[in-house]
């Protein structure tokens, strides 16, 4: 018998409209296969339904569902990246409904960034799930499964657990997280022998658009995975630590966290060589912080690069702009095969960079920095935010200017989010500010999307300025120039075709948006 079967639940129209079809990236379900793997080394009996991969109907995942008979199913619920898993909630709650009323009786667990920072919510809301997992998940997920019979009356002494007992909710005590020094024997590695595919392995997935140097050939075959976990840094509007909770405050701000935790360079050598044996090449690496322990990066860089693996990868990595300050360790990464950094510029104007991370932003020479990257043959993906607290319509248009001058191949703008979990959510809440009312409405390019005001914009005004600056960047001369010499006419022909697409957006209709578009034309 199947132990546990998890679930990695699909929505992608929903989340990201019309670009789902052709320009919205495909991730493997990393935290599902760190999961399924750690499962399997202690003898439990595992597999996995990737349903956004394989764009499955609620039938044919019900058909598999009856096929494995698993003790357990769970829902693993996160995004592809840390801040996005809140959205993904819509295609799961529609899924396991659809269990429910299809008389499916094995007990539903979620997994998952918003049911860890809002497990009583959670379970509140969504009659279909039976129990939430309130950290990580790895050793309350071998608690759980370790039980002769998982029997939803009487789970109290599951630690890392919140579940219903005669209609009440109940929080079990925390279960810690993987100790640094047992990550690589409790997660060891990724379960990569259970991914779907069609002609050959991770041929589902696929990159995004700029990574794959604005050609659709080479999105695919894609991978992610990840070198570290965690995060040093408090971001009022990241949630990233509330993975690694190992608290019972239902508040949905884990603010007792702030660690990171390492695999060795030798076990991830390995796991980039069987990615590299199965065919793949362009693959992401989905740290947080990968640039900022060089104990840590070096050492693996250095074995990608002695092994000739650089040559052959089309690698990309996050990275703050403050943690980049040696130009020799931006050869070594080139050389490693990491072509692409995205950088966390969040915005033009220095004062309100620096407060959104209370301090923790170094001050630092944006414009250096991204001139460093460049010069050893590292392509970047701005990353920018618009209605940051003490963000102005001149100080937005200051961090529009700021990117259209440093020009780089990639631009990412996102309207300010309270994503649960983060502060800026909790902070929301207290002050009694509008949230989106649907999980979708989390999502950055959503129809149903709700940003955050500021003080003097409000949240129509922030998105409407935000999706012009994307339309204004993607069509200056300069940025479509770049791209034609750097890599040809097809680039720059496919980034034309993209623009084409306009996101709808629920608060920017009708009189509405044109009176918001109308004072947007002018930025």
């Amino acid at each position: 018998m199947m132990d546990v079967l998890f679930i990695t639940p699909g929505n992608a129209s929903g989340i990201y409209q019309e670009l789902a079809d052709d320009y919205s990236a495909i991730e493997p379900p990393t935290w599902a296969l760190l999961l399924a793997q750690s499962c399997r080394a202690v003898g439990f009996v595992v597999g996995l339904i990737d349903i956004n991969a394989e764009k499955l109907e609620k039938s044919q995942v019900l058909e598999r569902i009856t096929s494995f008979s698993p003790r357990l199913l769970c829902f693993v619920v996160y995004g592809q990246n840390v801040n996005s898993g809140t959205v993904n909630m819509s295609g799961a709650i529609a899924m396991s409904d659809y269990l429910r009323e299809a008389g499916v009786k094995i007990p539903i667990a979620y997994l998952g960034s918003y049911v860890q920072a809002l497990p009583v919510k959670a379970l509140k809301d969504e009659p279909s799930i039976d129990l939430a997992f309130t950290n990580e998940g790895v050793y309350a997920l071998r608690n759980l499964l370790s039980l002769p019979v998982i029997d939803l009356n009487d789970l109290s002494a599951v630690k890392g657990i919140a579940w219903r007992k005669n209609g009440r909710i109940i929080m079990n005590r925390p279960e810690k997280i993987v100790p640094d020094e047992r990550m690589d024997t409790d997660l060891p590695g990724y379960a990569w022998d259970l991914l779907p595919y069609k002609a050959r392995p991770f041929d589902l997935y696929k990159a995004p658009l700029w990574h794959a140097e604005y050609d659709q050939a080479k999105r695919t075959p894609y991978a992610a995975i990840q070198t570290s976990l965690g995060c040093r840094f408090g971001c009022d509007f990241c949630m990233i630590n509330i993975l690694n909770r190992d608290d019972n405050d239902e508040t949905g701000v884990a603010a007792n966290y702030r660690g990171m935790r390492y695999w060795t360079p030798e076990f991830i050598f390995r796991e980039f060589e069987k990615l590299i044996s199965m065919g793949v090449e362009t693959i992401k690496i989905t740290d947080e912080m990968f640039l900022l322990d060089k104990n840590h990066f070096i050492p693996l860089c250095e074995m990608l690069r002695k092994n000739g693996y650089g040559k052959k990868l089309r690698m990309w990595a996050y990275s703050r702009i403050d943690t980049i300050k040696r130009p020799e360790l931006l050869a070594l990464v080139r050389e490693a095969g990491i072509k692409w950094l995205a950088l966390g510029i969040e915005s033009g104007d220095q004062e309100i960079r620096i407060e959104v991370s209370k301090g923790k932003f170094e001050d630092v020479d944006i414009r250096q920095v991204v001139k460093q990257v460049h010069d050893a043959g590292i392509e970047v993906m701005a990353n920018y935010i618009f209605g940051l607290q003490g963000d102005t319509r001149e100080s937005m248009r200051k961090t529009l200017d700021l990117s259209l001058e440093l020009c780089t191949f990639g631009w990412n703008g996102y309207a300010m989010m309270a994503l649960p979990g983060s502060k800026v959510y909790k902070d929301a809440i207290d002050r009694g500010i509008p949230l989106p009312d649907t999980y979708e409405g989390f999502s950055f390019h959503g129809y149903n999307t709700l940003p955050l005001p500021t003080e003097t914009l409000s949240a129509g005004e922030i998105l409407a300025f935000r999706d012009r600056a994307y339309q204004i960047y993607h069509s200056d001369p300069a940025f479509l120039d770049t791209i034609k010499n750097k890599f040809g006419e097809k680039a720059h022909a496919n980034i034309l075709e993209m623009l084409k697409i306009k996101l709808k957006r629920k608060i920017l209709q009708t009189d509405e948006r044109s009176a918001l578009q109308g004072e947007t034309d002018s930025i």
